[in-house]
């Protein structure tokens, strides 16, 4: 709520961003733009309005359903931004607030323990506090979205 680049700045809370305020673990999806939906989860305690960003991931199945979302063969591509990865998983206003462990959408821990290398940035996309490096990223990944703002 302290985030001048947070839909609930200042603890404001609007038809829209509603879901932020709820307990954490659900999707909050809005439309930008006009034309992209972003996928964010649910961070913090019920009354506190905090979410964060998925801004990219690293297709592992289903792939070839993705690249037919996406129209592209292109690996790298496919999911390597937050407008992106919504088309290419077919995520859209619909799941706003679907339980991201008890819904068919989900975030899952991996099976098996994955080797990462946590770096952060500066915030992109955004101009109000894009200076604070609060943009985390597995820096060994070729899935994260733009590539020329690591470090």
């Amino acid at each position: 709520e302290d985030d001048e680049a947070s839909h609930a700045f200042g603890g404001r809370r609007t038809v829209r961003n509603e879901i932020m305020f709820h307990a954490g673990g659900l999707a909050y999806v809005y439309f930008i733009y006009g034309m992209y939906h972003c996928f964010n989860v649910t961070a913090g305690k019920r009354g506190k309005g905090e979410a964060v960003l998925i801004r990219a991931l690293e297709p592992i199945i289903g792939i070839e359903h993705i690249k037919e979302n996406r129209k592209t063969e292109n690996l790298r591509n496919l999911c390597s931004g937050p407008g992106k990865l919504c088309q290419a998983l077919c995520i859209t206003r619909k799941q706003n607030g679907l339980d991201l462990v008890h819904s068919p959408l989900r975030v899952l821990v991996p099976k098996k323990q994955v080797q990462i290398s946590i770096n952060s940035s500066t915030r992109i996309g955004i101009k109000k506090a894009s200076h604070l490096r609060w943009r985390f990223f597995d820096a060994n990944s070729e899935f994260v979205s733009r590539h020329d703002t690591r470090g």
